[in-house]
C-alpha cells in the first residue's frame, strides 16, 4: 500500500488524513463482512429449503383404468363406474358397458350414467349402494332436492341409434321396463385407506370402524368442503377430493 504525505501540510494534518482514511477502510471492510455473512445466511436458507422439499415429495399414487371416472366397489365387491361429463357417460356406454352389467340413471335431467359391473348377479344391497351413487352424482344435488328417483336397465335396453339417426353426446335411448330405486337419499362418505375413496352412504355403513366422513347437501362451497375433508383424513391432495364431490355445496360431517 502507497502512503502519500502532502509536503505542503503539517505533520498533524497529514496523521489526521491518514486516520480518517483508515477509519473509511475499516468501516468498508466490516460492511464486506457483513455481506458476507447475509450472503452465507441465504444459502443456508436456501439449502434448508431444497432439503424440504425433497422431504415433502408427494408419491404419485398409481391409478387404475377405473379411476378416471367416478368408482367405489359394493359391499360384495362388485366394481362401479360412473361419468363424471357427457363424454364419459358416452363412453362409458360404448366401451364398458357388458352384457352382464346393469346401466343406473337417476330419473331427472343431468346425471351420470352410471354402471354395475356383473350386475344381472348383483345382490339388492349392491344395486341399493350404486343407486344412492348414481342419485348422488346427478343434478338433483346442484338443487338441493335430497332425493331423487333412480332406475336400472340391462345392457339390450340401451341404445343409441333411433328411427330418425343417432342422438346426440350423453344421450340414450331406453326400452322397456326399469327397475325403480324410489326416494334415494343424496348421500356420501369419504375415507382413506390405501386410496382417498368416496362412496355411497350406505356403502359407508357397512365398514367397520371406518375413520371418515359424511357428505351431504348443505352451504359449504366445493372448495371450503375438500378443506374441511383434507384435514378431517389427513390427506393433501385437495385437488383429488375436489374431483371425486359432485356439482354442488356441502355439509361435511366428521364420523
Amino acid at each position: 500500500m502507497d502512503i502519500k504525505i502532502d509536503f505542503t501540510e503539517s505533520a498533524q494534518e497529514n496523521g489526521n488524513h491518514f486516520f480518517q482514511e483508515g477509519k473509511r477502510l475499516e468501516l468498508k471492510v466490516k460492511r464486506a463482512e457483513q455481506a458476507i455473512e447475509e450472503m452465507q445466511k441465504k444459502l443456508e436458507t436456501i439449502n434448508s429449503r431444497k432439503v424440504e422439499s425433497k422431504i415433502h415429495i408427494v408419491k404419485l399414487e398409481e391409478k387404475k383404468w377405473y379411476e378416471k371416472f367416478h368408482w367405489f366397489f359394493t359391499s360384495n365387491d362388485l366394481l362401479v363406474i360412473g361419468g363424471r361429463d357427457a363424454q364419459q357417460n358416452e363412453l362409458l356406454n360404448s366401451k364398458y358397458f357388458d352384457d352382464n352389467d346393469l346401466f343406473f340413471h337417476s330419473n331427472i335431467f343431468g346425471a351420470s350414467v352410471t354402471i354395475l359391473k356383473e350386475g344381472l348377479n348383483a345382490d339388492q344391497i349392491d344395486k341399493e349402494e350404486t343407486a344412492q351413487f348414481a342419485a348422488s352424482y346427478s343434478s338433483a344435488w346442484e338443487k338441493q332436492e335430497g332425493i331423487v328417483d333412480v332406475y336400472s336397465m340391462h345392457r339390450d335396453q340401451v341404445s343409441k341409434s333411433t328411427s330418425k339417426g343417432s342422438l346426440g353426446t350423453g344421450s340414450f335411448l331406453l326400452n322397456g321396463e326399469r327397475e325403480w330405486y324410489r326416494g334415494v337419499e343424496l348421500k356420501l362418505a369419504a375415507f382413506k385407506d390405501d386410496k382417498f375413496r368416496v362412496v355411497p352412504f350406505k356403502r359407508f355403513k357397512q365398514e367397520e370402524k371406518q375413520k371418515g366422513v359424511i357428505i351431504s347437501e348443505g352451504r359449504l362451497q366445493k372448495s371450503d368442503a375438500a378443506k374441511k375433508i383434507s384435514h378431517y383424513l389427513e390427506y393433501d391432495n385437495i385437488d383429488m377430493i375436489m374431483q371425486q364431490l359432485p356439482a354442488g355445496t356441502f355439509n361435511i360431517e366428521e364420523v
